[in-house]
């Protein structure tokens, strides 16, 4: 991976965690993360504007991931309105990875020994992760996976959407029917009062940090694999599980701490391997 690729995957992995800890603070997590979408497509619009670059091989793929992304915000909502931040964040992107891995070399060469002792260590973090002993959040663990499975699908299919469009033009399009789906469902089901309750400076700091992650991490995948941007973008973890601890005052204790840090091991072996 070039020295630019990985600033801009790491800027992203960064920018990830403080918009997730930001959504995962608010009173009512949908809500936030709808106004959190509209304004990161309204702030985005002119620049997407300025650097337009679309070519029509390029819809096919920004279809399949708007669809992806509606997905996954909804899944992402449930999952931190009934789970801890520090659970399901280190899950969801631990497990992406190794899921895009075997997804970009399914019809290609095996992986190497260092990869597979990476997913082994990914593993092994995600059972720390999970707990050992006492109860176990079986419903917050399911989601986390669920969400991993569908970060590398569209991990998988920005890869090659990208090589059709520039970044924010290609996310602008993807991002801009998720929030209508986000807006109209709020507005069919009552609850439009919600997205002005929750219409504040985090869930427009959010909105801005989510765009932005999303076009540095477009921007890396146009210069590196798909399966080495995922992996250094997951170095977020760590900081999503400090900020868990410092922000959202969760009981993150040493077991959970550990697992984190072996999954970005893991990852870093994936990546390196």
């Amino acid at each position: 991976m070039s020295p630019e690729a990985l600033a801009l995957a790491l800027t992203a992995a960064a920018l990830h965690a403080g918009w997730n800890v930001l959504l995962a603070r608010a009173s009512d997590v949908r809500a936030a993360t709808t106004v959190a979408l509209v304004v990161g497509v309204a702030l985005f619009a002119p620049v997407a504007a300025v650097t337009w670059d679309v070519e029509a091989a390029a819809v096919p793929w920004i279809v399949a991931s708007a669809a992806l992304e509606i997905v996954y915000f909804a899944l992402l909502t449930t999952a931190y309105g009934r789970s801890d931040l520090s659970l399901v964040y280190p899950v969801a992107r631990g497990v992406a990875p190794v899921l895009v891995l075997v997804g970009a070399t399914l019809a290609a060469a095996r992986p190497s020994a260092m990869q597979a002792v990476g997913v082994v260590l990914v593993g092994g973090g995600v059972l720390l992760v999970r707990g050992l002993r006492g109860p176990v959040d079986g419903t917050g663990v399911a989601l986390a996976l669920l969400i991993a499975a569908t970060i590398a699908a569209y991990t998988l299919v920005d890869k090659e959407g990208i090589e059709h469009a520039s970044a924010v033009a290609y996310l602008e399009l993807v991002l801009v029917p998720v929030a209508l789906v986000a807006v109209v469902s709020h507005a069919a089901t009552g609850r439009a009062g919600r997205l002005r309750a929750e219409l504040g400076p985090s869930s427009l700091a959010a909105g801005a940090g989510s765009f932005a992650a999303y076009a540095f991490a477009l921007a890396a995948l146009a210069l590196a694999p798909a399966a080495a941007v995922a992996a250094v973008r997951e170095t977020g973890i760590l900081f999503a599980v400090a900020l868990g601890v410092v922000v959202l005052r969760e009981p993150v204790g040493r077991p959970r701490a550990t697992g984190a840090a072996l999954i970005v091991g893991g990852v870093a072996l994936v990546a390196l391997g």
